[in-house]
Parts: C-alpha cells; sequence; structure tokens
C-alpha cells in the first residue's frame, strides 16, 4: 500500500487501485493473494482497524464499510454499504472505501451514537456507523425529489434510519438506544419520542442541541482516483492477471473476453472460481446488484405491477443492506442451482413463470427457470446473462391474511399473487425455514357463485430439497375447481405429502407445516362460504394485525390488509418501521454528585470511531505468528497421531505445538477454577468433539485456520466405552460431578405434608432445555510476547485475567511473577470469556514460550462455536401440588445438568437455579440435583447462569398449574407471590423488610393499572374478531440474589493532579470504567464539601495489569461495578484521609486551595499520593433485588410466527450508580 501524492501516476493495467479514507492504495503483482478479502487488507496492511472480524460471512455487520463509486460519465457518485469480510480486495479497482475511522473524528455519526448510550462493549458500534453512514449518504444521493431537511438533519426518514442498522448484530446494547441514535438524523422524526440521551433532558428537545451534521461529509470521492477513472475510460480492455504463486486475478470487460479466458489452457488445468460479489462466501449469499434490482423492480412497474413490486418487497427481506448491495441476482441463481442454496429468489421468480438468459461456452439458450434448476450443476463456463419477469397491471386489492394484491389479466378474471417466508427474524441475515410464492389466474363461476382456479403457479423452497419446486401435484387438483372448503382441505392434505423435507433437515415438521399455511392463507380469502365481508374491528384508535379483523373477506371488499400498529403501517414492507416508541423514566440521587447522573459511556466516541484499541488490534510484533486450534472431531478415543495435510505447503505453516512442547515443570492444563483443572490439550485420550488437540503455527491467521481444519489426525476407539452424549446416558451409567454441600440451597417444609393437603396434584411433568452459544461479538482472542529472564506478557481478551496468569504459569511452569497479563477491553463476555477463555491465551503462550515468537490467535466464529460450550443444558422433572384457587402447596424439582466433560464452574449451577426458583412461594419445597459428566464440550457459566433456567421453570410450573385449574395463570402467580414472612423462609440469609420487600407493589403496578386492564379487554375483543391470529398478556416476576465479591480499588494522583485508577473488574461494556469513575470523583472531591472541585475530567481509569493491580478476581454476576467503586471509594478515603490535613495547614496561610495546589503542597511535604484498598463484602454484600415485566404478544396461528407488541419493566435495583448504563441494554 502507497499514500498517494500528486503528481497522479498514470494509470497502470496490471495494478489495483483504489482509495482508502482518501489514500491511494496500489497493488501490483504478487501484493495480495487474489482471495484476501478487504476486511484482511485493512487490518493487515494499514492502520485502519475500525472494520471487525465478527462471523466472516456478512451476517453480523461488525465489518461494514462503504464503497464509493464514480461514473465518469455523468460525474456521479454512488455510495453503499458493504460487507468487507466478503468483498475481495482485488475487486475495488478504482472504488473508494470509507472506513468509520474515515468519517473524521468528532463526526456526528459517532457523537450521536455516544450520546444516545447506543453503545456498550462496543465491537459492532463502528460497523453500526458505516450502515448509518451508508443510509445518509444514499439519502443524499436521492435526495433531489425531498425537501432540504430541517436543522442537523438528514434527507432520512424515520423508517430508512431504523432499516439502515437492520443488519446490524449487536449482542449487548438494546436496538432501542442505537435505532434512537439513527432516527436523530431523519427528517420526519418527534425528537421528544427519542429515549434518554446526553443532548437534553425529556422535553427540552431540539435540534440545535444535536452535535451538528452537513451534508457532503460522507464518503468524499478523491479527486486523484477521479483523474485516474476518466483518463482510463474507454481504454481499459481485459487486464492481465494479477500474479501470485500460481493463482491469478482476471477482469474480463465482456461476454466474449470471458469464453476466451477461461477457454485458454491456464484454465483448463486449475480451478477456478467466477466471482460477482463473493457473498457466496458467507452463508448469506443472497441478494445487477441486489439492491439496484430491487430499485428497478419497483421504477418498471411504478409500483402497479403486481409481481414486480410484491418482488421488490420480498427481496427486501432476504439478507441485509450490506450483503445485497455486493451480490448479484445471477450469483444467487447460479448458487441455487448448483450448490442446493436456500434462495428467496429462485422460489419467488420460479412462481411468477420467470426465465432466464444464459450462455454456455458459444451457445446461448433461453429456458425457464424450473427447467434451469433441474438442469446438471453449472460450472465457470456458464453465464447467466438476464432474467426475464412477466409483466402484469394492477387494478385492484384483494384482502387476505397478509397483503394480496389484484390484477387484470384477461376480460373476467383477476391474477393473484403472493409471497411468504419464515425465519428465525423477520428482517436481515436470517436463511428461511420455508419460503413460497403463488400466482394464480381466477375467474368467477356464475353457476356455483364461486371463484374459480383458471391456472396456478405454486412454488417452495428453502424447506430441506434441492432447489425450489413447484408443488405441480397440488397444481393439478386444484385447477378448473371452484375454490371451496373441501377442496382447500383436499389440497392441504396433498401439499403436507409433497413438501417433505429430505431426512436430517432440521424443524422438518414445523417446514411441512409451514407450506400448508401459507397455502391456506393464499386461498382462503377466496374460498367459496368465506367471501362474506366483515366490518373490520378498530381498537384503541388501530386497526389490529392481520386481516383488519375481518378473517372471512371476499376478493372484491377493497381493505387495506395492512397492519397498523401504534402508528406502524406494516403492508409495503419498505415504508414499514421496525421499533417503536418507548419511554425511560429513572431517579437521579444528587446526594453523592456525580455518582447517580447518567453520564456518557466513558470511550463511547473512541469505540464508534474505530479508535478503542481490542486485542486484536493490537498491531502485531515484530516476527508476530498466528494460532489455530485442531481440535477434536471424535466425542470419546484415542489420539495415535496429528499431521498436516501435505498438499498445503504452500501455506508456510511453522508446525505443529502439542502435548509434547509443554516445557519441563509445566502441567497440560488449559482452564482452572476452584473445583480444578482441566486439560489444555485432549492426549492420550480426547474426551469429546470440539477438545483442542494442538496448534497450528502459520505465518497468517488465514493459513492457520485453512491449515487446522484439514489437518489429518488418526482416531482409535479401542477399549473404550461408548460416549456419554445426553443427560439420559449420563443417568443410566450414573455419570455424576459431585456438588459441594455447602453450595446446595436449604429445603422448605415437608414435602409430603404439603401434597396431602393439596386439592389437585401434577406429577413427574418434564422440562427440558437447551444449551445456546454466547455470540460475543469478538471471539476468543489472545497475543503472546516473549519477554527476558522467561517472561511473557499476554493480552487476553478475559473476564479473569487473575486466572489467566495462574494457568499459564502452571501451563509453562513458572512462577506467577514470570506472566504479566493484560486486558484493556473485552468485546462482549457474557461469561464466555471468563474460564473459557483461558485456553485460547494459554495456548497462545506456550507456543510463544517453544518458538521464542510472538503467537497470536484470534479463532473463527465456527471454531468458537465448536470449543466454547456454552449454557448448560438440563433435564427438570417436578411433582407440584396446589389448591383450587391456585394457591401452591408443594413443589419438589429433579433437576440434570448437563455439565460436558469437564466441572468448570458447574457445581455452582444447582444453587443459582434453585434460588432463581425460589421466587415463588411454593410452600414446602425440595429438589435433587444431579451434575452430569458427559463426552460433551465443557459448559460454563452465562449470562444469568442457572438463573434463567430456574426462572423460567418457575414460570413453566406456573402456567401448568393455571392451565390444569382453567384460570389465569397471572392470577396463580399473584397468589403466590412471597409475604415478607415466606421470604424470609425462602431466602433466610437476606433479611427484608416489608418496605425492602417492594416486589408486590411492582406487580401492582404493572398490573392493577387501568391501562393494564384496558389492554386486557383489547386483546380479549381482538382475540374474538380475529381467527387466525390471537393475543396474549402476562406478566413475570424475578427476585435476584445479589451476591458481591471481594476486588481490589487503585488510586494514584499523579504530578499535575490527574487521576489514575485501577480495579480488578474488566470493562466488558456494562460501564464499570464510567461508574468507577464518577465514584473516584465522588471520592476525593470530599475534601470540597462545597462540590467546587469538579474532578470527573482528571480521572482516568486504565487496563487491568496483574502485576500491578494483584487479586482482581472475576467479573461476573452483575456486581463487579458497584464492588469495585466500592473499593475506589474506601481508597479515595485513604487519600482524603493523607490530604485533609495539609488542606487545613495550607488554608490556614490562604482562604481557598484548588486542586491542583493541594497536589503541589502535598507532593511538597511528601504525602504519599497512591492507595490501594481490598474490598470484602460484609453482611450486606449479598441482597435481593426485584423486578417485573409485562409483555403484549401476538401469534399467527398458522405459522407460529410471534410479535412482541409491547412491553413494560419496572426493577427495582436501589439508586443506580449510572442509570443510563443500565437502561442502555433496554
Amino acid at each position: 500500500m502507497a499514500a498517494a501524492a500528486s503528481p497522479v501516476p498514470a494509470p497502470s493495467s496490471a495494478a489495483v487501485v483504489f482509495a482508502v479514507n482518501g489514500e491511494r492504495v496500489e497493488l501490483l503483482e504478487g501484493d495480495v493473494d487474489p482471495g484476501a478479502t478487504l476486511l484482511e487488507f485493512l487490518r493487515t496492511r494499514t492502520r485502519f482497524t475500525g472494520p471487525k472480524l465478527g462471523c466472516g460471512e456478512g451476517g453480523c455487520g461488525a465489518c461494514v464499510v462503504l464503497l464509493s463509486t464514480y461514473d465518469a460519465a455523468s460525474g456521479a457518485v454512488s455510495h453503499a454499504a458493504a460487507s468487507s469480510c466478503l468483498t475481495l480486495v482485488h475487486g475495488l479497482h478504482h472504488r473508494a472505501v470509507t472506513t468509520t475511522e474515515g468519517l473524521g473524528r468528532g463526526h456526528a455519526v459517532h457523537e450521536r451514537l455516544a450520546g444516545f448510550h447506543a453503545t456498550q462493549c462496543g465491537f459492532c458500534t463502528p460497523g453500526v456507523c458505516m450502515s448509518l453512514a451508508a443510509a445518509l449518504a444514499g439519502a443524499e444521493a436521492k435526495g433531489e425529489g425531498r425537501p432540504p431537511p430541517p436543522e442537523r438533519s438528514a434527507r432520512l426518514t424515520a423508517a430508512e434510519a431504523e432499516r439502515a442498522v437492520a443488519g446490524n448484530l449487536c449482542r449487548c446494547t438494546g436496538y432501542r438506544p442505537i435505532a434512537d441514535a439513527c432516527k436523530s438524523f431523519a427528517a420526519d422524526v418527534d425528537l421528544e419520542d427519542l429515549g434518554l440521551n446526553t443532548f437534553w433532558r425529556k422535553g427540552g428537545a431540539h435540534a440545535s442541541k444535536l452535535p451538528r451534521y452537513d451534508e457532503g461529509t460522507i464518503g468524499v470521492f478523491p479527486e486523484f482516483l477521479k483523474t485516474e477513472i476518466r483518463a482510463s475510460s474507454g481504454i481499459e480492455g481485459c487486464t492481465p492477471p494479477a500474479l501470485i504463486e500460481g493463482s491469478t486475478w482476471d477482469r474480463p470487460r465482456s461476454v466474449e473476453e470471458y469464453y476466451n479466458l477461461v477457454g485458454s489452457e491456464l484454465f483448463g488445468k486449475s480451478r477456478t472460481k467466477v466471482v460477482a460479489g463473493n457473498t457466496a462466501s458467507g452463508v448469506y449469499g443472497e441478494a445487477e446488484v441486489y439492491d439496484r434490482a430491487i430499485e428497478a423492480l419497483r421504477e418498471a412497474g411504478g409500483c402497479n405491477d403486481v409481481i414486480f413490486c410484491k418482488i421488490a418487497d420480498h427481496m427486501e427481506k432476504v439478507a441485509s443492506p450490506f450483503v445485497r448491495n455486493t451480490a448479484s441476482l445471477g450469483g444467487n441463481l447460479i448458487m441455487a442451482q448448483r450448490d442446493q442454496f436456500a434462495s428467496d429468489i429462485a422460489t419467488i421468480l420460479l412462481a411468477a413463470s420467470s426465465s432466464i438468459c444464459m450462455q454456455v461456452s458459444s451457445k446461448r439458450l433461453t429456458v425457464m427457470l424450473e427447467e434451469f434448476l433441474q438442469m446438471p450443476p453449472c460450472d465457470y463456463k456458464t453465464l447467466l446473462l438476464s432474467i426475464y419477469i412477466p409483466h402484469q397491471t394492477t387494478t385492484g386489492a384483494l384482502s387476505g391474511d397478509r397483503t394480496m394484491d389484484k390484477a387484470v389479466s384477461t376480460l373476467g378474471t383477476s391474477v393473484l399473487f403472493e409471497t411468504y417466508r419464515a425465519s428465525p427474524r423477520p428482517v436481515g441475515n436470517a436463511v428461511a425455514y420455508l419460503n413460497a410464492a403463488f400466482l394464480a389466474q381466477v375467474a368467477s363461476d356464475g353457476t356455483s357463485n364461486s371463484l374459480i382456479l383458471r391456472e396456478l403457479s405454486l412454488a417452495f423452497g428453502a424447506y430441506g430439497t434441492q432447489h425450489a419446486i413447484r408443488a405441480s401435484n397440488v397444481e393439478k387438483l386444484l385447477v378448473g375447481k371452484p375454490i371451496t372448503a373441501s377442496v382447500l382441505l383436499e389440497a392441504c392434505t396433498l401439499l403436507k405429502k409433497t413438501i417433505v423435507p429430505k431426512e436430517g433437515t432440521r424443524h422438518a415438521a414445523y417446514r411441512s407445516s409451514l407450506a400448508v399455511a401459507f397455502l391456506f392463507s393464499f386461498l382462503y380469502p377466496v374460498t367459496k362460504d368465506t367471501l362474506k365481508p366483515q366490518k373490520a374491528v378498530h381498537l384503541n384508535g388501530f386497526v389490529p394485525s392481520g386481516t383488519n379483523g375481518n378473517p372471512i373477506c371476499g376478493p372484491d371488499a377493497h381493505v387495506d390488509a395492512s397492519v397498523k400498529i401504534n402508528n406502524m403501517k406494516l403492508g409495503s414492507y419498505s415504508n414499514d418501521r421496525i421499533l417503536e416508541y418507548s419511554n425511560q423514566i429513572i431517579e437521579i440521587n444528587k446526594d453523592y454528585l456525580p455518582v447517580g447522573i447518567p453520564a456518557k459511556k466513558v470511550g463511547a466516541e473512541l469505540q464508534a470511531s474505530g479508535e478503542a484499541i481490542f486485542v486484536d488490534d493490537i498491531p502485531s510484533p515484530k516476527d508476530c505468528l498466528y494460532g489455530a486450534f485442531i481440535y477434536s472431531t471424535k466425542p470419546l478415543a484415542h489420539v495415535r497421531s496429528i499431521e498436516l495435510d501435505p498438499s498445503l505447503k504452500q501455506l508456510n505453516t511453522l508446525g505443529v505445538v502439542t502435548v509434547k512442547d509443554i516445557p519441563e515443570g509445566g502441567s497440560n492444563v488449559g482452564a482452572s477454577t476452584i473445583f480444578g483443572p482441566e486439560p489444555l490439550f485432549g492426549y492420550p485420550v480426547t474426551q469429546c468433539a470440539g477438545e483442542p488437540l494442538a496448534i497450528v503455527i502459520a505465518e497468517t491467521q488465514r493459513f492457520a485456520n485453512i491449515a487446522a481444519k484439514q489437518a489429518v489426525v488418526d482416531y482409535s476407539t479401542e477399549n473404550l466405552d461408548a460416549p456419554i452424549l445426553s443427560i439420559e446416558d449420563a443417568v443410566r451409567r450414573c455419570s455424576y460431578f459431585e456438588t459441594p454441600p455447602f453450595l446446595l440451597p436449604q429445603k422448605i417444609g415437608d414435602f409430603s405434608k404439603g401434597m396431602a393437603e393439596a386439592d389437585q396434584k401434577i406429577y413427574s411433568a418434564e422440562v427440558k432445555l437447551n444449551s445456546q452459544y454466547y455470540f460475543y461479538m469478538e471471539t476468543q482472542t489472545a497475543l503472546a510476547i516473549p519477554d527476558e529472564d522467561n517472561c511473557m506478557v499476554v493480552y487476553s481478551s478475559s473476564q479473569c485475567p487473575e486466572i489467566t496468569q495462574n494457568v499459564i504459569a502452571k501451563c509453562l511452569g513458572l512462577p506467577f511473577h514470570n506472566v504479566r497479563v493484560i486486558t484493556r477491553r473485552v468485546g462482549g463476555g457474557f461469561g464466555g470469556k471468563a474460564v473459557r477463555s483461558l485456553p485460547v491465551a494459554t495456548a497462545c503462550a506456550l507456543a510463544a514460550f517453544k518458538l521464542h515468537r510472538p503467537v497470536r490467535m484470534y479463532l473463527d466464529r465456527k471454531t468458537d462455536m465448536i470449543v466454547s460450550g456454552g449454557r448448560h443444558p438440563m433435564k427438570i422433572c417436578y411433582s407440584v401440588g396446589f389448591k383450587s384457587d391456585g394457591k401452591i402447596t408443594a413443589l419438589h424439582i429433579d433437576l440434570f445438568i448437563n455439565a460436558g466433560m469437564t466441572k468448570d464452574v458447574s457445581p455452582i449451577i444447582p444453587h443459582n437455579f434453585i434460588e432463581a426458583l425460589k421466587k415463588y412461594n411454593w410452600g414446602a419445597f425440595s429438589y435433587e440435583a444431579k451434575i452430569c459428566k458427559t463426552n460433551t464440550t465443557t459448559k460454563s457459566a452465562m449470562r444469568g447462569p442457572g438463573e434463567v433456567q430456574g426462572s423460567y421453570v418457575a414460570e413453566a410450573i406456573v402456567e401448568h398449574v393455571a392451565s390444569a385449574l382453567s384460570t389465569d395463570a397471572n392470577l396463580v402467580r399473584h397468589r403466590n407471590l412471597h409475604t415478607v414472612e415466606s421470604l424470609s423462609l425462602f431466602y433466610s440469609d437476606c433479611s427484608e423488610d416489608g418496605m425492602g420487600y417492594t416486589l408486590p407493589s411492582i406487580c401492582g403496578q404493572l398490573t392493577a393499572s387501568e391501562n393494564y386492564q384496558h389492554r386486557l379487554e383489547i386483546v380479549q375483543s381482538f382475540n374474538k374478531n380475529n381467527r387466525w391470529k390471537k393475543r396474549g398478556l402476562s406478566f413475570v416476576p424475578i427476585v435476584h440474589k445479589v451476591l458481591s465479591r471481594p476486588t481490589p480499588g487503585k488510586v494514584s494522583i499523579l504530578n499535575d493532579g490527574s487521576i489514575a485508577v485501577e480495579v480488578g473488574g474488566i470493562e466488558l461494556g456494562q460501564g464499570l470504567w464510567t461508574k468507577v469513575k464518577q465514584m473516584a470523583a465522588f471520592g476525593l472531591g470530599q475534601l470540597w464539601t462545597d462540590g467546587s472541585q469538579d474532578l470527573l475530567d482528571r480521572i482516568r481509569v486504565i487496563q487491568a495489569d496483574t502485576l500491578s493491580n494483584v487479586q482482581g478476581g472475576w467479573t461476573s454476576g452483575s456486581t463487579t461495578s458497584e464492588s469495585s467503586c466500592e473499593a475506589v471509594r474506601l481508597a479515595c478515603n485513604i487519600l482524603v484521609d493523607r490530604l485533609k490535613s495539609v488542606k487545613e495547614q495550607f488554608q490556614e496561610k490562604q482562604s481557598s486551595l484548588s486542586w491542583d495546589e493541594l497536589i503541589s503542597k502535598a507532593k511538597m511535604v511528601g504525602v504519599d499520593l497512591s492507595a490501594r484498598e481490598y474490598y470484602i463484602p460484609g453482611p450486606s454484600g449479598s441482597y435481593l433485588n426485584y423486578g417485573a415485566a409485562a409483555s403484549e404478544v401476538e401469534i399467527d396461528l398458522l405459522t407460529g410466527a410471534t410479535t412482541i407488541l409491547r412491553s413494560d419493566l419496572i426493577y427495582d435495583c436501589g439508586q443506580s450508580l449510572n442509570p443510563c448504563r443500565g437502561l442502555g441494554a433496554g
């Protein structure tokens, strides 16, 4: 890479020339591998690390950048968001790339994301910024037809602003603050509707208070690149290939040049990949570029053509904008035909009777799409040239469960067209469980007074089949017949037998039922005896969803079948709103200022601008190597040998590090807790699939990953029992870990007596809960650097650097003081960066120790998911007795927990589960808990470990009791809330009086209000008037037992009066640094009772360092912030005591003394300006928090799709250290 300087060099046909943040980049022959992505190039060959590697598949948005293209003929510049992890760097010739750093420090996008508290860990924030920036640039480019925006706004609507980040995943920040930040740019937003921010208080919203935004500041195309493009226009032919060790990159400019190229002798002997946008290399290879195709469809029909508009609407539901922007329709269809890709595009075009024009060598063919999909798989000699979609003209609308449009085709007939998809998420990167599209020509039959299907096309795809298909047998059944209920039933029965997923497809039964549901939804509105129009039911000023409360309306009713919920219209997909209005109510306590104020998160702007440094952003030291795990693919086996694939010599691997490389005096340990160690490598027997066996070392991370995945491991199962793979297997074979008795909560009362008092009983009911992956945006990562005298410095993304230090030292056989672990920030933890981060850091350190060179590892997403375990799977059996009025008298639980192959922290899970379960008064309560040892990956703590499951099971039991009594579950909940007396019995170690026990009043606020009762009436009315959609309203209470942990705090005042603070806790995004900073300002500010010295901006919290601040402990359990703040407060008290006498002494000579003057005087008289305190919680370190939430949910009875319409949450956490940090995740 070379930064440009004038004069502009002459264009070189052999070079790839583009710009990154305005700087010229030229790639010559051999500079970069043709398979290298833009993300890899940015992170390894430039100083820009804002784009992050989250998934490597275009699925998360962490790597989004802005791509800009200049048209020399028109002088126009177009902008698009793109996934840099999919974009190949060789495909960027004459493009301009802008990363979040390229927006410039202090840009309005960065400032508003920070000011609306829209960042926590910050790993995903640069990608969010660039998705928003692309939307702003795009709106500006299309803004000719829109009026000038208001002050500090853009030519963007609130709906467009929300949808701009629909594909960006954020694991820790609630989307509400992100959406608020985006909508602050919208021309049509009511600023008072936006949530908590640092720009104004409620009621004081005004655009002038927002950071200034000026059009034309995003994606400025470099003049030097424009000059080169104009100079090269019309003279560029097929560029000579870029060569690198046998690989080439070619850019043919015509079909003729393409076939001359692939017909050459060179291509006949090599593997060839044809690339348009390279989105096929990701999981979601959807979307003449995809979004431009959508735009063309809308323009072609002016949205008067039924089929074009429906296809365009459906396309916007598939993939994310930053994937669609670089993908191609042709590539999508080729993937569907060749690779069995679950394409939505193939399905909807198949139903629309589309045809394609293709060229195979010198032969050009036009075939129907159905025929194309059934052809032998295409190779690189096949080019898809064009797609033809028949044209229809709309004249009316036909209502249905969704918007269904009607178009006149011939005299007396109408054309109906509808598309469907069901997926885990309604928008963004979510592959469909099943997609479908139906095209029908119907005509009225005067004799039978019904509608007859003249022509019909039923297309289905993505359900576990080779490619999209037409349900021809169902079409034959229906065509020519009046559409009656009996005919519809017969068609649905036949369809269920037709749409059968191949063996092994997940959710097979659900996918088949979806096909039936979609067909029913399509034909039910035009079925005879269901054509009687009914008046839509309007509730609370809004029209209910679905069919506007009109489940049986006819084809000529001309009703608006779109959804309006809280002013949200869903019928037209492109204009709907994703997120709703929200309101946050906080109480600010001013007794301990600045503690308690909603201060902006420390480093939020740095996270947005890409300047915040995560472990993988640290520049690689000289001679740095890269590692990747070779992990077991067998659940229980002897490991005989591990070899690298000899065909991969060009990857420049340096070998494999195994258990044999552990130095003398060290041990095979990769993690450790108070319950014992676990091995780093599975040797000589691997205990589970996913257990690390060795580490491949290579000169790049990509080469290491490739070599590790293709390593050859020789296994043997001789003399080994069958592996234990489930809780049931473990129970049969009595495979358990022991649970220390002191961790088991007490049982309550006599279960037998309680059951005897019950009017009704439920015996041996069962609940099964599966595992869950952490999905932190930053995968496990570490960098190990050898130091002098057998020392090692390790940068680890860890929630427990102290434990990391201990394990590394034990593995290497070194004293603990020889190992220094540093953690500045973590890109999402959720418990997964605690024990499960230790093997990666230890593996890095071992490889670095052996090779005497720095080694870093950054697990790819697939490897991370396989080796990192996750939440504990559970099986719960319960027996419960209860009175006829819903009062529960007895409960017994049999709890089985799948811990995996090692203990980790599994022995604490029964305790956490039971403590959460006890939120209700069960009367007599008993339990038995077993921790199962299985040959699966070790499970570990994950966000509310055991507590989430315990609370869920409690609600399942309440729902079961309510169902048995045929009563409202909310009545059962209220009846079994604790009294003060029962609370003290169930939580005997947490004393609580009537004033402190606020749960009953919280529940009363939610359920006893007029608003709740009114909503309940609306729900009942909606359910009465809607056949296929139903709503429910429920509330759930919670009692959370808090356990604080010991933690250190160190406060040092430097010579200039600035203050450095160190704590044991790790900044995971929870705002720990922000709260600690506020507490330090309060603690030291006590020297001035009038509050005249504002020290907040004088304080910096610095990274955790195991040799600087020892006994750091664990950052977990949602209590580290308060423990760290208390440790800092105590340390500040020490300093205040030291400084108080100095202040008093000098104030006798001068009336006032500033902070700087005080520190100068203290230094002169030899005051120790550094203090450390180790906070140990007393009896107050264990207490109860209370909360409750009420949610209104709608379910589609045909598809099972659920929509949360509204949620209200009240949480009593005492006095918040910083209320905006807690609300940021809501």
